[in-house]
């Protein structure tokens, strides 16, 4: 049973899926954390080890119907593993990109909506439901994508108008669905978030649902990939058994990095979660002093899927840090929306954090890529430099996974300027990295031209009601 993070009332795993967010605004988190024992998971591959940890979630549904709809999900990959890691001396970039849209988004965001079908169907629940979410970049084209087809589910993606790569804008823009519409916002993503939140609050007579990682479906496919990792290191001998390693994350929404914490409490022996900010440096503030504070400038950096300052998932991390105090979470986030800012003497001493600005940023694509022949994108540099920036303050020598969340096709201007190649066409752009780097470009890339409808903050409600009256 699932309970929100800001009351107790009790709800099933369909009806946890199919809400989405909780009555009282509020993000569902499992009554009891499942335990894992990874040693089960040893001789399995990506597609059953997703679908065991999936049923620890999701008891409402037997093995068989989840396993069905990952081995169905996971065939859009273009790696049979789903997932690679490469090695890079002490780290290891846990590659999530090889799925439809090029970002790890896709790992979650094509089991999600099956789940949502089998939600529906154990519910005997037959009306449409709306799915209304807010991208920062990679959400939005991942999850048109993953509800095409789905019958009985619609979708509208909102997006912040120029705040998002040509690419992920091309992916959304260029998308054709009858159930299925896009809108440019003319705001930055905390306004889109924000307004999803307050429509969900405001018409609850409606049947709508969230693809955003506060979706507990959206969440706990994303721990599946901890746990691969771990287990593939004990398989190629690069850790010991019970070894435990570091995980580094480009972190946004904090709903990445908070899969890795239901990792760690599952039972993978986990050393450290080391949280990478861009220049819009909210979390790693929060992890060095203990308090949140959105009250800031907000930046449009060249890892764009991480300019956000309000961290939707850090609010599962309060709930569990206040020892599950449900009054307690609800203060601090009622601290949030009425002053911008909350208080919180974090517990969890394994959390560390680093921020990286643009040029930096530029400076570690150009310097993994001198070093290990390895091309990343923005978001990885990252969280790359996250990493040397433990090193060099803790001389921490452990084992480390970057999670490594977006092609470099996504952002091939940004990765083309860190070798002092100014490229504004986007096309061209592609085509001198295939030149450049020998590297393959992926089949996914092709899109017609973009169509943008772009609409005001303060006519997106009436707008988002027109469409579902649409959809019904």
């Amino acid at each position: 049973m699932f309970h929100s993070t800001r009351g107790t009332k009790k709800v099933s795993s369909p009806e946890a899926i199919l809400n989405g967010l909780a009555e009282d605004g509020g993000l569902y988190v499992i009554d009891e954390l499942p335990k894992l024992d990874y040693h089960e998971l040893m001789n399995d591959d990506y597609k059953t080890m997703a679908a065991k940890i999936l049923k620890k979630f999701f008891d409402e549904f037997t093995f068989e119907e989840i396993q069905k709809e990952i081995n169905e999900a996971y065939q859009s990959f273009d790696i049979n593993e789903v997932v690679d890691l490469k090695k890079c001396d002490n780290s290891y970039f846990l590659e999530l990109f090889h799925g439809p849209t090029l970002a790890f988004k896709d790992l979650a965001l094509v089991v999600l909506p099956r789940l949502m079908k089998l939600s529906k169907k154990k519910l005997g629940y037959e009306k449409n439901i709306t799915i209304l979410t807010a991208t920062s970049g990679d959400t939005g084209g991942a999850a048109l994508n993953g509800f095409k087809g789905i019958d009985g589910i619609s979708i509208i993606v909102l997006y912040p108008n120029g705040g998002v790569s040509p690419v992920q804008e091309a992916q959304m823009c260029s998308f054709r669905a009858d159930n299925a519409r896009v809108l440019a916002i003319q705001g930055n993503f905390d306004d889109c978030q924000s307004f999803v939140k307050r429509f969900f609050n405001e018409h609850k007579d409606l049947s709508l649902s969230s693809a955003n990682s506060i979706n507990i479906a959206r969440l706990i496919p994303q721990v599946v990939y901890y746990f691969y990792s771990y287990i593939e290191l004990l398989r190629r001998n690069e850790i010991k058994d019970q070894e435990k390693i570091n995980f580094v994350v480009p972190t946004g929404n904090f709903g990445n990095i908070f899969a890795g914490f239901y990792a760690k409490q599952m039972g993978l022996p986990v050393n450290e979660f080391i949280c990478a900010s861009n220049k819009n440096s909210v979390l790693t503030d929060f992890f060095n002093n203990g308090k949140y504070n959105k009250n800031r400038p907000f930046y449009k950096t060249n890892s764009p899927s991480m300019d956000i300052l309000i961290s939707s998932n850090l609010e599962r991390l309060l709930y569990y840090g206040t020892n599950c105090d449900v009054v307690k979470t609800k203060a601090l986030m009622e601290s949030l929306i009425k002053n911008g800012e909350y208080d919180f003497n974090n517990p969890f001493d394994y959390f560390k954090s680093y921020s990286t600005d643009e040029k930096k940023t530029l400076e570690v694509i150009n310097k993994v890529y001198s070093k290990y022949n390895y091309l990343i994108d923005p978001h990885t540099a990252v969280a790359y430099n996250a990493y040397d920036e433990l090193i060099n303050s803790k001389g921490d020598n452990t084992k480390t996974v970057v999670v490594s969340t977006a092609s470099v096709y996504k952002f091939p201007q940004v990765v083309l300027e860190a070798f002092a190649i100014v490229e504004s066409d986007h096309n061209k752009a592609v085509k001198m990295i295939n030149e450049r780097f020998n590297l393959e470009i992926p089949k996914v890339l092709n899109y017609p031209e973009v169509k943008r409808e772009i609409v005001k903050l303060d006519d997106a409600d009436n707008y988002c009601l027109e469409v579902i009256k649409c959809f019904e």
